[in-house]
C-alpha cells in the first residue's frame, strides 16, 4: 500500500499485525525526531524501552546514541531516528535478514521516501545488511561510504549496545571509531545542506516527550 503523507503512513504502521513480530511485542515503534532533517539515523530494532514507548532509540542504546552525538554537536530533535525492524522480537533478540527485508520493504523505504534525507547513518549491523548488502559486515564496512538503493549516501557505524558490551580498550577504541563515523555524516549533510542547524538549544527529554504515548500502549496492552 502507498500512502499521501508521513502522517498516513504512521498511523498505519502503528496499527500493524504483518508478521509474527507483532505477537511478542506491546506494538510497532515509529520514529522521532524531525522528518525534515537533511540526516537520517537508521537503527536495528526497538528494544524493551522503546517497546514501552513506541518509538525507536530511547532506552539505554539511545542515551548512549545521545551521548555520541552531542560530541558532534547534534541533538536528536534536529534529525530523523528510525529502525529497520518495527516491533520488538522475543527476548530482544537480533532480527534476522529476513524479517529486516520483510519489514523495511513495507515501512522503512515509504518512510525515507517521504523524508528524503541527504545522508543515512547505518547504525548496527541489521540497518547495514539492508542498506547495502546481506552479506556486509559491521566490523569490516563501518565508517565506508557506500550509496543505497535510494540513491541516498550513507555510512555505517557501530550500535550503541554493542559498546554497552564492551570494556577497556576495545570501549575506547571502538567509542572513538563511532565519533570519527558521526563526524563524518555531519560534515556530509553540511556539504549538503549547510542551512541546517543540527543542534538545539536545549537537549529534548525524549521519555517525557513521549510519556503519554507509552501510557496509551501500555493501557491498550491491558
Amino acid at each position: 500500500m502507498t500512502y499521501s503523507t508521513h502522517e498516513q503512513l504512521e498511523q498505519s504502521l502503528l496499527t500493524c499485525a504483518a508478521c509474527p513480530l507483532r505477537q511478542s511485542a506491546i506494538g510497532p515503534t515509529s520514529y522521532n525526531g524531525s522528518p525534515l532533517s537533511p540526516l537520517a539515523i537508521v537503527g536495528e530494532g526497538p528494544g524493551g524501552v522503546e517497546d514501552e514507548y513506541g518509538v525507536p532509540l530511547v532506552g539505554p542504546s539511545g542515551q548512549l546514541l545521545d551521548k555520541a552525538l552531542a560530541s558532534v554537536a547534534i541533538t536528536r530533535d534536529r534529525i530523523y531516528t528510525t529502525n529497520v525492524i518495527k516491533c520488538r522480537p522475543k527476548n530482544n533478540r537480533t532480527p534476522t535478514i529476513e524479517e529486516g527485508e520483510f519489514c523495511a520493504t513495507a515501512w522503512l523505504d515509504q518512510e525515507l521516501t517521504f523524508v528524503q534525507p541527504k545522508v543515512i547513518i547505518a547504525l548496527g549491523s541489521v540497518a547495514l545488511k539492508y542498506l547495502l548488502s546481506p552479506t556486509a559486515r559491521i566490523t569490516k564496512d563501518r565508517g565506508q561510504w557506500f550509496t543505497t538503493k535510494y540513491g541516498i549516501p550513507a555510512i555505517a557505524t557501530y550500535h550503541p549496545a554493542y559498546l554497552l558490551r564492551l570494556v577497556g580498550k576495545d570501549l575506547v577504541k571502538a567509542k572513538w571509531e563511532v565519533y570519527y563515523d558521526l563526524k563524518a555524516a555531519v560534515e556530509k549533510c553540511q556539504e549538503l545542506a549547510p542551512e541546517y542547524i543540527f543542534k538545539s538549544a536545549e537537549p529534548p527529554d525524549l521519555l517525557a516527550l513521549y510519556s503519554q504515548r507509552r501510557e496509551q500502549r501500555q493501557a491498550a496492552k491491558r
